[in-house]
């Protein structure tokens, strides 16, 4: 057994999950556990960056709770926590990593939705 065979042995199971990029807004399902039970709570937000990395590939939410505090999120992309991941809209963004959102509020944190138009071939 070679040494990308072995990798490929420890890559934990594929999660079909649509592709989230920067500046996408998201419903992200997530299954909460409380003693016995099991529920599933929904984090809705903006992705403000996306990591890489086979295994450890996560991307970060952050929403706006209560009295304007911002919340941010980390969730691992092949987790088995996550039921599904919705994308709601996606945003023309210029950016890797969105970090300036953090500063900004009410409209000036607005992002201009992307209209994606078909390929000319």
């Amino acid at each position: 057994m070679n040494e990308f065979e072995m990798l490929k042995a420890l890559e934990a199971p594929s999660r079909e999950h649509p592709q989230v990029e920067a500046g996408d807004t998201v419903k992200v399902h997530v299954r909460i556990v409380e003693g016995d039970r099991e529920r599933v709570q929904i984090f809705q937000g903006l992705v403000i960056r996306v990591r890489g990395g086979g295994n450890n590939a996560n991307f970060t939410v952050r929403r706006i709770a209560s009295h304007s505090v911002g919340v941010e999120r980390t969730f691992l992309m092949k987790s088995p926590r996550i039921e599904k991941i919705e994308i709601l809209r996606r945003a023309k963004v210029r950016r890797a990593q969105l970090y300036y959102m953090r500063d900004l509020r009410g409209k000036a944190a607005r992002l201009k939705e992307r209209r994606d138009t078909p390929k000319q071939s």
